[in-house]
């Protein structure tokens, strides 16, 4: 496959521990958990599994450093197929990992120590020429330097290649890189942030939310949580799918496996519409099932 069309991720890698206990914390309060367990996980990561996991050509742009975390991450990017040739490992930094919090309902918060991920920049953008080619789609997520997501996307756009930013978590996004993106993922929360529109409560907020934000990024996906996802395109095309109603275990990297499926399909030749059916199918599968 190395000369096949890829899904290339510029992104996070971290490692996560996992709690799980009968609510989450307020503040001051001790609660006792039940479990705990380690996965290996940061949005450019799980994006990049999801992807290879589609069985499509996946490739990962990252760094870790050099201690038993990044190790775990390595050999699990191995485990999936993700060709990693582009992950650095540094020496001192400190790979990037995650606290999640679950609560009995599945649903979580969490705590991002970045570390080695804050290193991500030039260097990397320029050791992966390669990977830039036309054909090829780039994910971005916000969990690296803006400066060197702008620098991906750049690169990827002169090649002739599609760039996707799933803009999470929220943050205001310079006009540079906004420029750059032809397809925005959000969920609601980020979505209001992006837009300035009112709460998202269902499909019809969502689907207003990615009009709005498509006049700046051509096309906006809009999840919903168990409502479903809406999308809008620029030129006029517009949806809304609903959410397949699955007995929910954890909602923990749902929006990752939804973009990875996204992406995919899109480079498989896919249109918008019918790639969100897919992912939609893909991410409630994922949090129906015990990991």
């Amino acid at each position: 496959m190395i000369n096949a069309p890829a899904i290339v991720v510029f992104g996070s890698l971290h490692y996560d521990i996992i709690v799980k206990g009968p609510a989450r914390p307020r503040k001051g309060e001790t609660l006792i958990g039940e479990a705990w367990n380690p996965a290996c996980g940061g949005k450019g990561g799980n994006q990049a599994v999801s992807a290879a996991r589609k069985g499509v050509r996946s490739a990962m742009i990252g760094a870790v450093a050099d201690d038993a975390f990044g190790g775990a991450l390595l050999a699990h990017l191995d485990q999936h197929g993700v060709e990693r040739q582009h992950v650095r490992v540094l020496e001192g930094a400190g790979t990037g990992m995650s606290v999640a919090l679950f609560d009995a309902e599945g649903d979580y918060g969490a705590v991002v120590v970045s570390g080695s991920n804050l290193r991500l920049g030039r260097e990397d953008v320029e050791a992966a020429a390669a990977l830039f080619a036309p054909g090829n789609i780039l994910l971005l997520q916000n969990e690296v330097p803006e400066a060197g997501n702008i620098l991906a996307a750049s690169a990827m756009k002169r090649a002739g290649g599609r760039v996707i930013l799933n803009a999470a978590p929220a943050k205001p996004l310079s006009p540079e890189l906004a420029a750059l993106v032809d397809i925005l993922v959000v969920n609601a929360l980020e979505a209001e942030a992006l837009a300035g529109c009112a709460a998202i409560e269902g499909l019809q907020d969502a689907l207003v939310a990615a009009r709005m934000l498509s006049r700046d990024f051509g096309t906006a996906v809009v999840t919903a949580g168990g409502e479903g996802v809406a999308y809008a395109v620029r030129d006029g095309r517009e949806g809304c799918i609903p959410a397949i109603k699955v007995k929910l275990v954890s909602t923990h990297g749902a929006g990752d496996e939804f973009i990875g499926a996204l992406a995919s399909e899109l480079l498989l030749g896919r249109d918008i519409g019918q790639a969100l059916e897919v992912a939609n199918r893909a991410a409630a599968a994922l949090v129906s099932r015990e990991r």
